[in-house]
């Protein structure tokens, strides 16, 4: 078909999702606004599990599935790629990698469980606000476990322990610090609130607080340091598909 050989100039009309809100089992879904082909909305409306709000098709109309416009998608994107247009492409690769996620024939089972997680933590890096939601989400968690868990009940204090000969002479002197003890009592107070937060930020950009722990804390402080700079990247990423020129 080339596609991809297309060159889209001026105001070209293409489908949309549906607008404003809808309710789907029970709660309410609202679509971030994006071009799509009209056999898009044709295949999510003939779902038993789709959202209302899809044009279905003409009665008699046949209509193709995700195998068939993933390339179609694919090809839309990359002549908007070509032309200089990377803003205009972003739509198009949202549905390009929709339809590869939900195309239960060409795509492994492994990879459509890949996608689904690049679609609910940041929507394929297209929505910031998403990673960003998940980002405060993870931060808060961090913030309550740490401060549940994690703060040990004191700071612990360096001693100095050392022995005099009883001739006299050189003294040694032998530096230690006592492990950090597991809370007790009122573990949710604004001083444990200042240092888990203070944790919990240092973790966003991948350093180390310094702040004693817990072994819990330990391992909360290190699970941190892996997901939060991954979901500020995300969102990071986000920003930039959506701005560039």
């Amino acid at each position: 078909m080339h596609l991809d050989q297309l060159r889209l100039e001026g105001t070209c009309s293409f489908g949309t999702v549906p607008p404003g809100t809808r309710w789907w089992h029970g709660r309410p879904v609202q679509f971030t606004q994006r071009r799509t082909l009209a056999e898009e909305h044709h295949w999510r409306a003939s779902q038993p599990t789709s959202v209302p709000g899809w044009s279905a098709p003409a009665s008699g109309t046949g209509h193709v599935g995700p195998a068939q416009l993933a390339p179609v998608y694919r090809a839309l994107r990359k002549a908007f790629e070509d032309s200089k247009n990377e803003p205009g492409a972003a739509d198009f690769y949202y549905g390009e990698m929709e339809m590869r996620r939900h195309d239960h024939f060409g795509t492994t089972r492994a990879e459509r469980g890949l996608l689904h997680g690049y679609w609910l933590l940041s929507g394929y890096g297209l929505r910031a606000s998403r990673a960003l939601g998940w980002l405060a989400a993870a931060m808060l968690v961090t913030i309550m476990l740490l401060m549940g868990f994690g703060l040990p009940k004191d700071s612990p204090k360096q001693e100095a322990t050392g022995t005099v000969p009883p001739g006299g002479g050189k003294v040694t002197f032998e530096i230690d610090k006592a492990d950090p003890q597991n809370p007790t009592g009122d573990s949710f107070s604004g001083e444990h609130f200042e240092k888990a937060l203070n944790v919990t930020l240092n973790s966003v950009v991948f350093r180390s607080s310094g702040q004693d722990l817990t072994t819990a804390g330990t391992y909360i402080e290190m699970a941190s340091r892996v997901t939060e700079p991954v979901l500020l990247g995300l969102a990071v990423l986000a920003v930039r598909n959506r701005v560039k020129r």
